[in-house]
Order: C-alpha cells, then sequence, then structure tokens
C-alpha cells in the first residue's frame, strides 16, 4: 500500500504543478487552484531550469509539485525540498487511465497529472532518506551478485555435465568437497577447458564480491542508526541480520503504517478479493507493493514450520534487545508454528501455508518495531527449561 498522504495539504496551493521528468528534458503542467487551462512548459532537467521554473512561477510559496516515481531517483525532490517547495511523489501503477486511451506523449501526461493532482487523485510514495536509499543499494547489490553466482555455479555444473563429469562424491552440490573435486576437472579439449577456467575465475570473483559486500554490511548492522532495529528484528525467528538490514532498507520507519494490515497491503501479502452482493470469491496473494521485502518475509517464515525453540543468537541479545521485543518473537514462535501445522494438516500446500505465516509474521514484526503494547499473557519471556528451547 502506497504512502498516499501529500505534502501539498499541510498548506494553501495557488498553483499545482505537475512534471513529467526525463533524463534530459522536463515537461511542466501548471494549473492554477482556481481551474483554467493547464499550461504547458519544456525545460531540461539541470538544478539551474528547475530554480528558474520557481523563480518565474512566483516562489516557493503556495507551489504545489508532484511528479511520477521512476528511474531519475529522488534528486530532484530533495532540491525541490531544499528550496521550500512541496514535492509529491506519484505512484505511476495507480495513476487513473481511462479505458480506449491510446494516446501517449509527454505534453499529455503532464496535464493530466496536472488535473488529477489538484483533483486529489493520485497516490504518493514515502521517499527514503538518503541513508535509507544507500542501504537499500547495496542490500539490492548483494542480492544482484547473489543471484549472478547462482548463475555461474549452474554455467560451470552444466558445462561438466554435458562432457560427463558427475560429482559421486557427496550429495550437495558447492561444499568444500565439491569445489577441490570442481578444481580437479580437466577437459580434454582445450577450448572447452579454457572456458571452464574462465567461468571458475568469473565464480571466484562473484564469492569475493560477496564476502566483501557481507563484512560492510555487518558493519553497517553494528553501527548507528541501524545497530537497535537489526537487534529487534533479529529476535524472530528465520530474519539473520542481512535479512533484518534488507526489511530496514525496503520499508524504511514501520511507525508511517497506522495499522499492520496497512504493511501487509504495502508487500502484497493479502489476499486477492472479489465480492459483489452474495457472492464472495477470494484469491491468492496480491504480490503488489515490494516484492524484495515479501520474498525475505516468505523466506524467514518457511522456519515456522519447525518446533518453538530459543537460539544462541536471540540468548546472546538478552541484555540488549527490550523484554517486550523478546517476548513478542517468542509469542510469534508459538502461534506461527502452530498455523503452519494446522495449515498442512488441513490438507493446504506447504507454500499456502508459508504465505499465510509470512502475512501473520509481518503483523508481529509491525507490532515489535512499531512498540505496540503486549497483552498481559504475552508478557511472558521464555527461560532455557527445557533441551529444546536450549537448542541453538
Amino acid at each position: 500500500m502506497p504512502d498516499v498522504s501529500s505534502n501539498a495539504s499541510a498548506k494553501t496551493t495557488r498553483v499545482w504543478v505537475a512534471l513529467d521528468v526525463h533524463r534530459n528534458a522536463i515537461t511542466a503542467g501548471v494549473l492554477p487552484a482556481d481551474g483554467g487551462q493547464v499550461e504547458l512548459a519544456q525545460l531540461e532537467n539541470s538544478e539551474k531550469a528547475i530554480r528558474r521554473l520557481i523563480a518565474r512561477l512566483g516562489g516557493p510559496e503556495g507551489l504545489s509539485v508532484c511528479y511520477e516515481a521512476g528511474p531519475c531517483g529522488y534528486d530532484l525532490y530533495r532540491l525541490l525540498t531544499s528550496m521550500g517547495v512541496a514535492c509529491d511523489i506519484v505512484v505511476p501503477s495507480l495513476i487513473p487511465v481511462r479505458p480506449g486511451d491510446r494516446v501517449k506523449t509527454d505534453r499529455r501526461d503532464a496535464r493530466k497529472l496536472a488535473r488529477l493532482y489538484r483533483a486529489g487523485e493520485l497516490s504518493f510514495v514515502r521517499p527514503p532518506t538518503p541513508e535509507q536509499e544507500g542501504l537499500r543499494d547495496l542490500v539490492r547489490c548483494r542480492d544482484d551478485l547473489r543471484r549472478a553466482r547462482t548463475a555461474a555455479r549452474h554455467r560451470v555444473g552444466k558445462q561438466l555435465l554435458r562432457y560427463g563429469r558427475i560429482f559421486r562424491e557427496g550429495k550437495k552440490s558447492w561444499t568444500v568437497q565439491h569445489r577441490t573435486w570442481v578444481r580437479r576437472q580437466r577437459l580434454d579439449d582445450p577450448l572447452a577447458q579454457s572456458a571452464l577456467e574462465h567461468m571458475l575465475c568469473h565464480l571466484d570473483t562473484l564469492d569475493a564480491q560477496l564476502a566483501a559486500v557481507d563484512r560492510q554490511l555487518e558493519q553497517v548492522a553494528a553501527s548507528h542508526p541501524w545497530c537497535d532495529p537489526v537487534r529487534w528484528l533479529t529476535c524472530f525467528r528465520g530474519i539473520s541480520t542481512l535479512t533484518a538490514l534488507g526489511l530496514l532498507a525496503e520499508i524504511g520507519d514501520f511507525r508511517r503504517f497506522a495499522t499492520a494490515r496497512e504493511l501487509m497491503s504495502f508487500l502484497g501479502l493479502t489476499v486477492a478479493e472479489y465480492s459483489s452482493g452474495d457472492r464472495h470469491v477470494r484469491g491468492a496473494m496480491t504480490k503488489t507493493g515490494n516484492r524484495h521485502a515479501r520474498r525475505l518475509l516468505i523466506e524467514a517464515a518457511w522456519h515456522y514450520r519447525h518446533p518453538p525453540r530459543l537460539s544462541a543468537r536471540l540468548k546472546a541479545n538478552d541484555a540488549l534487545v527490550p523484554p517486550e521485543a523478546q517476548a513478542r518473537a517468542w509469542q510469534a514462535q508459538i502461534r506461527l508454528h502452530e498455523r503452519h501445522r494446522h495449515l498442512t494438516t488441513a490438507g493446504k500446500l506447504q507454500t499456502v501455508a508459508t504465505a499465510a505465516v509470512a502475512r501473520e509474521l509481518c503483523g508481529f514484526i509491525w507490532a515489535a518495531m512499531t512498540r505496540q503494547p503486549l497483552r498481559p499473557q504475552e508478557h511472558h519471556t521464555p527461560k532455557t527449561t527445557s533441551k529444546e528451547a536450549l537448542a541453538a
């Protein structure tokens, strides 16, 4: 669910301005608050041109500016806000589209956006802080490297398979034993052997890059302002330091969501529904919103198929985490394990049960990160009184 609040609502607007932003040029649609026709202007995408436009419109006082979120990022937003201009960033996928409209130009887009902006028919995103945006770039960079490494491993394995080289000394691939076996392989054809060596060199480079990024992320997790939120999130089963950083980078401030259901909707974990009259149909997850954070939560939800237990990491952070967060995490283990067991016993697929657990896990995390009061039965923090609880 996007952030629907507008920076323009806090002040009286005399001019509504919609910008259709591209790499080299901007098309501006200007609409007075009392109505009339949209005036269009062309300018280059530069700080000097933007400042000249704002001055020509009478200064920042009473201006409300919007533009669509896109590849140009948030530099324009930060420039306008530094000048005192109320600026909103529009969600492109939620802009109303008329049926049968098959003409799309920059001028038409700016004109339509200005009218919808003044009518209050647009939804807006919450721009990240520079620190959050930098962390998000690094976390997504790691994810890209991880996927590239997986693809590189597949290429090496499939080439060896084509030449009849099958690993039979173990059950799992890319363990230390498997890597040693791969290094020992020598193909008869010199060109094929050269290709294998190049691919292994590429794989070594990706491994080194991933190790370097992991070390940097560990340092970030131990520094301000990320250290405390990371500790609170890692109280939950299935959430490691890297997962916690990923959630913080993608979601940002959990307090901007008024309810847990808003956060679930933002992550696309809610269920699609079509209800009309006496007919009520509920479908699969909507899968809208932030797919990166949704993937992290679903991966974490798989851990709740195991019985509840206290991990060594949770015990190590015992003095650094508020008791409420620990109690909430333990309550999540009990509730979500029972939920997963109940759904699978009822005949649901493992993937369906995990998605349902991820949705409820999202609610527990929102409650912990927004410091929601615990119910009386939730105040109990578990002690290590059994072998199962002591297991790490």
